[in-house]
């Protein structure tokens, strides 16, 4: 029997399913990034926090101790005024060296990684927020998008277009393939995406909420009890809107923009090693806990393999129940 959705993402990626766990921060190092490529589908490990390029590539080597699947490395570029820094650079070498498959670019436009990425082989694919800026990594050579809708977490752009509408108008504009990311976590959303012609899903609250992930049980525990108008858009006033759990920290943040606080103000909140010290630590109140709206749809905490497989059951009996709906 042949895979159930074949698309030009699993062709291009040689992956089982097209369903991608996009870099999260802390978390998605080798073991957990393993369970996702061992399950069918493919995750990215976040370069940026590895102290150093070397950590990275002993990362990539680690990984390969856990699966024999392809993985990826998310490489993000903000802020990078005037290019990308000589650590970016550094990364970039490290993931070429490494012949690692595909790497998840966003912040910035990836031109300058390009030539590097090209001549190794390495795939890329752009994380973005608007189809205009999809037409720009198409034209700077990438290899797929990943265009993010209102409803996803994390940074979200300054657009505020829904998935529905984003998604058919990048799909009528490109050439290449688009990925669906944010606001999906089931059969449901995985299926619908496909149908408006996605090539795959990108997915990060969902995994976030597995037993794998290796986060304190506490905060999985607030994302599990947070319902869809639970998520609030921080550092808007800042032009940097980012979807969060309404938690303590948010609150104050949110405080901060109302009186017109400083962006330096703002940042001493936002730092990431607060959200480390959050997701380790266990106190869900002390940092931005990133959400996508999709959070109200997730009540029970799986394995990696279970959310994949459901997914692929859930929308296969979908898939027929559409075709047993002809006249």
């Amino acid at each position: 029997m042949g895979k159930p959705f074949k698309t030009k993402i699993t062709e291009m990626l040689d992956i089982e399913y097209p369903i991608l766990m996009g870099g999260m921060q802390w978390i998605t190092r080798a073991e957990f990034v393993s369970k996702v490529c061992n399950a069918g589908g493919l995750g990215f490990m976040t370069a940026e926090t590895f102290e150093t390029p070397e950590l990275l590539r002993d990362e990539i080597k680690k990984i390969r101790t856990l699966t024999d699947k392809p993985f990826g490395v998310n490489i993000s570029m903000i802020p990078e005024l005037g290019g990308p820094k000589e650590r970016t650079l550094q990364l970039t070498d490290v993931v070429c060296e490494e012949g690692v498959v595909v790497v998840e670019t966003a912040g910035q436009s990836p031109g300058p990684l390009m030539p590097s990425f090209k001549e190794a082989g390495v795939k890329v694919i752009h994380k973005l927020t608007s189809v205009r800026h999809a037409m720009s990594a198409q034209k700077a050579g990438v290899d797929a998008v990943a265009l993010l809708g209102y409803g996803s977490g994390g940074h979200i752009g300054m657009e505020d277009v829904a998935s529905f509408i984003s998604l058919p108008l990048a799909i009528k504009r490109l050439d290449i393939p688009v990925i669906a990311a944010g606001g999906i976590g089931d059969g449901r959303g995985f299926l619908g995406a496909l149908a408006m012609g996605a090539e795959a899903v990108l997915m990060g609250s969902r995994f976030f909420t597995t037993k794998e992930c290796p986060i304190h049980d506490s905060i999985k525990a607030k994302y599990l009890e947070a319902q869809a108008e639970e998520t609030v858009l921080l550092m808007s006033t800042i032009r940097n809107p980012m979807r969060s759990i309404r938690n303590k920290l948010a609150d104050e943040v949110l405080a901060m923009e109302e009186q017109g606080t400083t962006l330096e103000e703002i940042l001493t909140k936002v730092a990431g090693k607060r959200s480390k010290e959050a997701y380790f630590g266990g106190d869900p109140e002390i940092s931005m806990l990133p959400c996508g709206q999709v959070v109200g749809l997730i009540d029970e905490i799986k394995t990696v393999k279970e959310v994949i497989d459901d997914i692929i059951t859930e929308a296969v009996e979908l898939r027929e129940r559409l075709k047993g709906m002809d006249a």
